[in-house]
């Protein structure tokens, strides 16, 4: 597909046809019959409220055909020909309005859909008549997508997969990559002359992907400026490519001129939710995807598991040691620790964990992207309940996620688990200014709830409680709660620190910290080898 030009603000679109024929009517005048079989631009464009197709000599000629978008009806007549039908007005001749038709031939296949998609498109744009904007264009609606979405964080996030470095970094996790390549290849029954729609296509490599396994056709839709890479990339691959249309829009936006039998994408951020990609996968299922078709990967399962970690504790509480200066330069900056102590537990840390400083089983919770609702997405409440392997400090909730890819010859799971090759998207601690203490059988409950707002991401609400255990447990009632609010758009990524874990880790903080809040006791108060004792078998199993 070529589009030989495209505004900003998407209000003129052009293409080129090999020719343009006007088909005959008795309320036509012939002044047009000389255009026939001549190479044409196809131009559609915004005016006074109405979205117009016009087909040109050239770009810079006059004498044109015009018809209504809104009214048209555009319908193949063969691979490489469609009839455009509609009502339009004889301004010239101040008659009333006739029915026109015109034939459209096109060069190649692939500039045929493009033409089809963009019609599709331009037809559902909602023109708001006389809102100009300062540079003369016309408003257009507001999709799902900028209801809900920052517009300062939006041009943030495809500005940021819009460079070529952030695609390679993704690309070069052979883990994920190579994950997707098998689960695809392996499940050839499922691609082989069905249409595939590509969402968040970025560089294209899933779209290769499916061609590769035998696709009849794949749509890449891409809404960042790596959709233009993406078409050199898959020009470059013209055994390929010659199936494969690449449309730069949302998916919530964009019109396909047919549906899909099977959708794939790679919307998983950390935590498997951050970025909200896996509202518009959802959004894409039902505008796309046909009753009953396959959705690559098609369910997320997120893991949990209460933790002990004695070094990272103390590193995230150190952070904060430089507002307990008296004479900065004169000035007291204690004021401000506390502050500045709550914003440093309110990171989530971003890293790749030994799993044996997990202290219990783990629980999951599932998201079926097959019939999930975009709604759900909205905010996520999950319980929790643990029982402790082993006595220890617990501090905080760990997690990961897996997403499974439902062939229908091979299923296949790709995993972010500590322990598993270590993937791009690592794994994500919550760690909890107040650890909590537990002995080996006792219970741990809590709730992680996670609620999505305009910039892309979550707010974290974690509770742990540890009820009593004992002599007495049956009366119940909770011995201790420990609290937290993270920020899941502003983590704390700890991947470059060393994380070398001894077997028995000796657990010697720097220096006590003493503070109002916490009280990091000194070695001889921890019971230092059972904080790492591993948990049982049936939690490597689940691992």
């Amino acid at each position: 597909m070529e589009i030989q030009k495209q505004s900003k603000q998407q209000q003129q679109e052009e293409f080129a046809l090999a020719s343009v024929t006007e088909l005959a009517s008795s309320s036509t005048s012939s002044s047009r019959s000389d255009s026939q079989s001549a190479p044409v631009i196809a131009r559609f464009s915004a005016g006074n409220g109405v979205a117009v197709l016009r087909f040109n000599r050239d770009s810079e000629s006059t004498d044109s055909i015009s018809v209504d978008v809104k009214t048209a009806q555009l319908s193949k007549l063969g691979p490489l020909q469609s009839v455009c039908i509609a009502e339009a007005s004889g301004a010239d001749t101040g008659k009333e309005k006739y029915s026109t038709g015109v034939t459209v031939q096109f060069r190649n296949e692939e500039e045929s859909r493009a033409f089809h998609c963009a019609f599709e498109q331009w037809k559902k744009k909602d023109i708001v008549q006389g809102t100009l904007l300062p540079n003369g264009a016309v408003t257009s609606f507001k999709s799902k997508f900028e209801d809900k979405i920052e517009p300062s964080s939006a041009k943030m996030y495809f500005h940021y997969y819009g460079q070529l470095l952030h695609q390679q970094n993704m690309m070069q996790d052979y883990v994920r990559t190579g994950t997707y390549y098998a689960a695809v290849m392996e499940n050839r029954v499922d691609f082989i002359d069905r249409v595939v729609v590509d969402v968040g296509a970025g560089s294209g490599i899933l779209s290769l992907f499916a061609a590769q396994a035998g696709a009849k056709h794949v749509y890449a839709v891409e809404a960042s400026e790596m959709a233009e890479y993406a078409r050199k990339l898959i020009a470059g691959n013209p055994s390929l490519g010659e199936r494969i249309t690449v449309i730069k829009g949302k998916v919530e936006e964009v019109e396909l001129p047919e549906k899909a039998d099977i959708l794939i994408s790679e919307p998983m951020g950390t935590l498997l939710v951050n970025e909200r990609m896996l509202e518009s996968y959802v959004i894409a299922r039902d505008r796309f995807l046909v009753p009953n078709g396959k959705m690559f990967p098609a369910v997320g399962r997120i893991h949990m598991a209460p933790f002990s970690d004695e070094y990272l504790f103390v590193e995230i509480a150190n952070k904060a040691l430089f507002w307990q200066q008296h004479k900065y330069f004169g000035v007291d900056l204690t004021p401000l620790y506390g502050s500045a102590f709550g914003g440093y537990f309110s990171q989530p840390v971003v890293d790749a964990f030994d799993p044996r400083l997990l202290v219990a089983p783990t629980i999951s919770h599932d998201l079926d992207f097959t019939e999930i609702k975009e709604e759900d997405l909205y905010e996520i409440e999950i319980p929790l309940k643990f029982v402790a392997s082993v006595g220890t400090r617990v501090h905080g909730l760990a997690c990961w996620f897996d997403v499974l890819f439902n062939g229908s010859t091979v299923q296949r799971w790709l995993t972010t688990a500590p322990g598993a090759p270590t993937t791009h998207w690592y794994q994500l601690r919550c760690v909890l200014s107040q650890p909590l203490y537990v002995m080996a059988g006792q219970e741990i409950t809590g709730q992680l709830r996670m609620v999505a707002h305009n910039a892309q991401s979550y707010t974290i609400y974690l509770t742990l409680s540890a009820k009593m255990w004992g002599p007495g447990a049956e009366q119940g009632g909770i011995l201790q709660t420990s609290s937290c609010k993270l920020d899941l758009k502003e983590p704390y990524y700890r991947m470059s620190q060393p994380q070398a874990y001894a077997m028995a880790q000796d657990q010697q903080p720097h220096q006590p910290i003493h503070t109002q809040d916490i009280h990091i006791h000194a070695a001889d108060d921890l019971e230092g080898p059972e904080l790492i004792q591993p948990p049982p078998q049936n939690l490597d199993g689940q691992l």
